[in-house]
């Protein structure tokens, strides 16, 4: 598959460089050109798959360009997309009236240029994919974690003890039962021989009579033995001492169940209070941030953050408003109630042009003394709403509307306050107009401050 080409037509270096790498991230073949003319001239040679076309350009201007590259059967096929600062449903109006497929902000942004590549099938069909994020918590936050302790019901506890007095009371129950046979054992041969000693005595008796009847006169009959002891005693003995164990027993069960119960209920006030620690641990963390961020809003006023406006750039967009952006969500993560100031400032810069061709800033190597203008007609001619752009307009309603009264906004244009001196006297014969220009562009400004509530 053949490679793709892409021309980029804006007459700042950095402007072009900087969307020319975007583009050479999706593999396309990149040629530039810093005017219109010379991208005309281009053209009549190279027929790029796509064209860039910045809007205000010294000379042929944006929309001229796409005007001839239109009226060119060789040339009017080529996709145009213009890119600038200008806002506005009038200004896209005239772009797309004049054949621009598309208009981007001047700060292109990488994901507007993939979605213009891929409208215009110069990529690959995308392919979703799924990132698998992984969340850290390196905050700077110090929180204690508190293991929660686990809870054992009387139903667990009761088994567990079953279990583990199973086996104990298994052995016993046949120690028992060896002892009770062993007595039973003994007992029965104990009363055998009793009553084998009476049978004896009885048959020697008898037959020492039938000898001696004939001889000797009637005898008296003997007396019976006396009867066998009884043996009910013994046999309470054993049931005593059986029934011995069992009693212990259920005297260890009955102290075991009452500790267990002594033992939940310590487990109960334990959680009680883990959990009352828990919220006064929240609650010192909320109170830690709190201050942390009253500090922080406390040591900002003499510091505030600047950022340079661009000349020709609207001072209340682009970079200044993303600025704006991370600025108010940082301070409503940190629970900050106060007051936002936003100050815009003029810078002079070294022009050259007219009023009625335009301005635009100076080569740097060109003396501070061939300036055709010193100032800041741009600016200068910008109503207060204008300093604003629609996007951040649109913002600041929102953050108006939901903050409150605990986050105000405070919006003003201070003029020429500059932050760094410019050259004077005998120093401006020998400054170039790049080295006054790097002045001016310090000086044309935007500050963010705060000021926390009192």
């Amino acid at each position: 598959m053949a490679q793709k080409r892409a021309l980029i037509v804006d007459d700042s270096r950095s402007a072009r460089v900087i969307l020319g790498r975007m583009l050479e991230g999706y593999s396309l073949q990149v040629d530039s050109s810093e005017s219109a003319e010379l991208a005309l001239e281009y053209l009549r040679q190279t027929k790029p798959d796509v064209i860039f076309m910045d809007h205000l350009m010294p000379g042929m201007d944006g929309f001229q360009a796409i005007q001839a590259i239109k009226s060119d059967p060789g040339t009017a096929t080529i996709p145009v997309v213009m890119y600038t600062s200008q806002e506005g449903e009038l200004y896209v109006s005239q772009a797309r009236a004049l054949g621009a497929v598309g208009v981007l902000p001047k700060t292109v942004k990488q994901a507007d240029v993939s979605r213009v590549l891929y409208q215009l099938r110069l990529l690959p069909d995308r392919r979703d994919g799924r990132v698998a994020t992984v969340s850290s918590g390196g905050g700077d936050s110090m929180g204690v974690e508190i293991a929660p302790t686990p809870q054992v019901s009387s139903r667990e506890f009761e088994t567990a003890i079953r279990t583990a007095l199973a086996p104990a009371l298994k052995e016993q129950s046949l120690e028992l039962r060896r002892f009770f046979a062993a007595g039973m054992e003994a007992f029965a041969r104990r009363l055998g021989e009793a009553q084998g000693f009476n049978k004896g005595a009885t048959g020697a008796g008898a037959t020492t009579t039938a000898l001696t009847t004939e001889s000797l006169p009637p005898a008296v009959p003997p007396e019976p033995p006396p009867a066998p002891a009884s043996r009910w005693p013994l046999a309470a003995g054993i049931v005593t001492l059986a029934l011995v164990p069992t009693i212990v027993l259920a005297v260890l069960y009955s102290r075991i169940a009452e500790t267990s119960k002594e033992l939940m209920q310590s487990n109960a006030r334990l959680a009680s209070v883990v959990e009352e620690q828990q919220l006064q641990v929240s609650a010192l963390q909320k109170a830690a941030t709190a201050m942390a961020a009253t500090a922080a809003a406390a040591s900002q006023p003499d510091n505030p953050e600047i950022e340079p406006v661009p000349y020709g750039e609207t001072p209340l967009s682009g970079a200044r408003l993303e600025k704006f952006r991370d600025m108010i969500e940082r301070l409503r993560a940190q629970g900050f109630h106060g007051k936002v100031k936003v100050v815009t400032y003029v810078g002079d810069f070294c022009l050259t042009g007219s009023g009625i061709e335009g301005y635009s800033v100076a080569n740097d190597e060109m003396p501070y003394k061939r300036c055709d203008q010193v100032g800041n007609p741009f600016e200068d001619g910008l109503a207060p709403a204008q300093r604003q752009s629609l996007a951040f307009a649109n913002l600041l309603s929102t953050i108006r509307q939901q903050a409150g009264e605990g986050l105000t906004i405070e919006v003003t244009h201070a003029g020429r306050r500059p932050a760094a001196p410019y050259p004077e006297g005998d120093k401006l014969a020998k400054v170039t107009a790049g080295e006054w220009n790097r002045i001016a562009a310090q000086n044309n400004r935007v500050e963010f401050g705060i000021e926390a509530a009192s």
